[in-house]
């Protein structure tokens, strides 16, 4: 299939293509053996931020304490 890229170096993905891989909104770009490589990326949503700060052990205080020492620096 083919895809063209525009003057602002856009393209659009092919509809059978997209149905093939998933529906993504980003993808990781690289380049491998002189060819583009488009990987769909999935980020995560927010409910894994909130369990990786709880396994991590940051409480809100932790979040309010390293705001204000931002702050002060800035």
């Amino acid at each position: 299939m083919l895809a063209k890229r525009t003057l602002k170096n856009q393209i659009t993905l092919p509809k059978a293509i997209v149905q093939r891989v998933g529906e993504a909104d980003d993808y990781d770009v690289t380049v491998q053996d002189g060819k583009i490589v488009l990987t769909p990326v999935r980020l995560q949503q927010a409910d894994g931020v909130r369990a990786k700060v709880e396994r991590l052990g940051i409480t809100q205080d932790d979040v309010e304490d390293a705001i204000a020492w931002a702050r002060k620096r800035a």
